[in-house]
């Protein structure tokens, strides 16, 4: 099955909710907490990741209630005890003084949080936003200035008016990924759910580890030929824009998306692929099909020029791609992109199969020399991706987010704050293998969007 609200027509005038900030308080770990500066990785400081990873989790009042009062004093309480050995979220990020990295001031500065009440009910996180930031308010507190002193983790807590909650999240990326962050947010709630009385509440699984000097650049690599690391990390490489891609969606507004494929689909659309493509279905697995059909249907809904080149780029986890693997824990940022790039008029007309193919093969370009070229280039310059032709993915369905219980029981969604022009994968409640794409785009080709993921998976129109 694939469900979409349809909730950008005129007809629907419905209001963003209302939210009113209680209280808000700095917090800081519950324990004495080393005090030095750490430095972080060549990964970590690169400028495409200074910006907020931002959460927001959607809790239903079980039965019985919850005491808003006591559920406010245990996750407090908790992010205090989870600040001991994730201390370094509660330091503050600076730019190191003698080179282009950044480093943390470690002194348990603390972190924000945050309760609010919403007028908003649970039900209305089914679908959808009816514009980008109408949820910007369940996370009032921006984690996108760390670099101006502010801090590196923020949390709200806001009761909704049927009784249910939203946990919104923000994490500085340059100090966690997904998968640590994700890590953390279960460590934290375990915390909250906890009883009072248990013992050894800092035991964490796994043990968070620090060790960003990791991922930064060997003193005895010899770099690689600057031509070939070019044609190596075509995630850094210029496209011309033959098409004003970039004023498109500098200038057009853009009406956000949420599209569910459940199991059947996904088998749907790798039964496609492997039509003309490999011999077995287990060749492919659902990401990829399921990324290579997004990337066409977007392509095409935008009408973009036959010629233009464009890239879909998705994050890939290098934890046990590099050698040695990084130890279990490691919750900063280790993954690199993987970039599938083609003309728009192959990138359609040689269909699922194709597409499919290209994204499979730029994952598999992703191994130990792949990433040690990567953390070379960034660390020896501000390489960045460009934005021409770029559609960004990145896939939240594999962090446990939807396991995150803070004694509310499992969220019944789970998303970003605002949606954007990236593609979020995420976690479908009840629903193992499903996953929901989520992605801002253009308004006037939104409907064109929705309709090319539907036939495309061979569902009926709604």
């Amino acid at each position: 099955m694939i469900t979409h609200s349809k909730h950008h027509h005129s007809s629907d005038n419905h209001m963003p909710a209302s939210v009113q900030v209680r209280k808000a308080d700095v917090v800081t770990p519950s324990e004495p907490t080393p005090t030095h500066v750490l430095r972080l990785s060549a990964l970590d400081s690169q400028l495409f990741l200074r910006f907020p990873v931002e959460y927001l989790l959607v809790y239903k009042a079980p039965a019985h209630g919850l005491d808003r009062a006591t559920t406010t004093a245990r996750v407090k309480a908790a992010l205090s005890r989870a600040l001991v050995p994730y201390y370094p979220l509660a330091g503050r990020v600076r730019a190191v003084a003698d080179g282009p990295g950044l480093e943390v001031v470690c002194s348990a500065q603390g972190a924000i949080f945050v309760e609010a009440f919403s007028d908003c009910t649970a039900s209305e996180f089914e679908r959808a936003p009816r514009h980008c930031n109408q949820w910007r308010k369940l996370l009032s507190s921006h984690v996108d200035e760390v670099l101006k002193g502010a801090p590196p983790l923020a949390v709200q807590l806001t009761w909704l008016s049927d009784g249910a909650a939203t946990l919104g999240v923000g994490f500085s990326h340059c100090l966690c990924d997904g998968i640590g962050s994700g890590e953390f947010l279960n460590s934290f709630a375990e915390l909250a759910s906890r009883a009072k009385s248990t013992t050894g509440a800092n035991e964490f699984k796994p043990t968070p580890v620090w060790a960003r000097h990791l991922m930064d650049p060997s003193p005895f690599r010899i770099l690689p030929c600057t031509v070939n690391s070019a044609l190596s990390h075509p995630e850094f490489k210029k496209v011309p824009d033959l098409c004003g891609f970039a004023s498109r969606f500098s200038q057009e507004r853009l009406t956000p998306t949420s599209v569910t494929f459940d199991r059947k689909c996904l088998n749907e659309l790798k039964r496609l692929a492997m039509r003309a493509g490999r011999l077995s279905e287990s060749s492919y697995t659902a990401f990829e099909v399921l990324a290579a059909h997004v990337w066409r249907s977007w392509a095409k809904s935008l009408n973009l020029a036959s010629k233009q080149v464009v890239k879909l780029l998705f994050s890939v986890n290098i934890r046990n791609r590099v050698k040695p693997s990084l130890p279990s824990g490691y919750y900063g940022n280790a993954f690199v992109l993987g970039c599938a790039e083609v003309c728009v008029k192959d990138l359609i007309e040689k269909g699922l199969s194709h597409a499919t193919e290209l994204v499979k093969r730029a994952k598999e370009t992703v191994d130990d020399g792949y990433v040690r070229d990567v953390v070379e280039t960034v660390s020896t310059s501000r390489a960045c991706p460009d934005s021409v032709g770029v559609l960004i993915m990145s896939q939240w369905s594999r962090l446990g987010l939807e396991r995150v219980d803070f004694g509310m029981g499992r969220p019944v969604e789970v998303g970003p704050v605002c949606c954007d022009k990236y593609c979020i994968l995420l976690p479908v409640h009840n629903q193992r293998d499903a996953v929901k794409v989520n992605l801002a785009v253009p308004t006037n080709s939104v409907d064109q969007y929705v309709h090319l993921l539907r036939i495309g998976a061979r569902m009926p129109e709604e």
